[in-house]
């Protein structure tokens, strides 16, 4: 059977990362590594684990997210390479499940997540817990019934848990890293496998559980971030991406986006944009759909004012 080493990236956050330390060590199919990209000065303190576990510092002034994944994926030496965001726990058979789809498919492999509330994580926590208290996200399309599933759009592209075999990782270039910050590397790889002829799939299984965090949608504290990455990707693919965030900027009056012109940022986002955006305490997830239907509802009411 396949090699799979897990990777993730890492910036603040110990008690998530231990967590995924914790459910790896509980696979069916262990990995025969795990290597963590930190963003941060000083490495992790980590539990003990039945792998080796490589820290790699990978320091820059913004995240440097796309250059993370890159870096750690040139050092993996497993023939698949699952990508984990620090905050998902893995299920059980996470590996298995990547190791069995990456044996006959060569492509990008998109796994399930379930969105845990505020506490689940607290105490001694078992997946079949996180079972009965977690939620879909309602902006995200669930797995398959059974087995794997052909995605025909890759803007379904999200980057917090995947796989792929290593090779072909490697053989595409990886991710561009003139993406710093947040928001748009994910979807320009996924343009990039979709050029080079590289099939991305929705599979049934590869299950990680999200852990709570308060977090933005759209993400407000990423502004300048997300308009510098949506104009690079407008410069090398001829057209924009992020575009329901950049319309709900529009609608908070944040930005003036008008098509063939650059992205001009009209002010900074402030504490009434932060509480309308920001994840609520009982809301496992924060929700970029229900912020636009409140922001289109506005607008519909004062069509000649911008929303507050």
């Amino acid at each position: 059977m396949t090699s799979v080493s897990v990777i993730t990236l890492a910036k603040g956050r110990p008690d998530h990362l231990a967590n995924v330390v914790r459910g790896l060590s509980r696979q069916t199919l262990m990995p025969c590594e795990l290597l963590v990209a930190v963003m941060q000065d000083e490495p992790y303190a980590l539990p003990d684990a039945p792998f080796p576990i490589r820290q790699i510092p990978v320091l820059a002034d913004a995240l440097p997210l796309a250059k993370a994944r890159n870096v750690a994926a040139g050092e993996a030496v497993g023939d698949t390479l699952v990508f984990l965001d620090m905050d998902c726990i893995p299920t059980p058979t996470l590996v298995a499940d990547y190791a069995h789809f990456a044996g006959t498919f060569d492509g990008l492999l998109m796994g399930e997540v379930m969105y845990l509330p505020g506490g689940a994580t607290e105490g001694d926590w078992s997946c079949q817990g996180f079972a009965a208290v977690a939620e879909k996200h309602s902006d995200r399309r669930g797995p398959p019934a059974e087995g794997l599933e052909i995605c025909e759009d890759y803007r379904c592209f999200w980057s917090l848990n995947f796989a792929m075999r290593r090779d072909t990782f490697r053989r595409v270039g990886g991710f561009d890293e003139r993406y710093v910050g947040y928001g748009g590397e994910d979807t320009d790889f996924g343009k990039t496998l979709d050029q080079a002829g590289v099939p991305i799939a929705w599979i049934r299984g590869g299950l990680a559980y999200h852990q709570y965090h308060p977090h933005h949608m759209p993400p407000v504290h990423h502004l300048d971030s997300v308009v510098r990455n949506a104009q690079l990707f407008e410069a090398k693919w001829g057209y924009r991406t992020m575009g329901h965030w950049l319309h709900a900027f529009r609608l908070m009056g944040l930005i003036d986006d008008t098509p063939g012109r650059p992205i001009r940022i009209l002010r900074a986002a402030d504490d009434g944009d932060r509480a309308l955006t920001g994840q609520q305490s009982h809301q496992p997830y924060a929700n970029t759909a229900r912020v636009l239907r409140q922001l289109e509802a506005a607008a519909a009411r004062a069509p000649d004012t911008v929303a507050a």
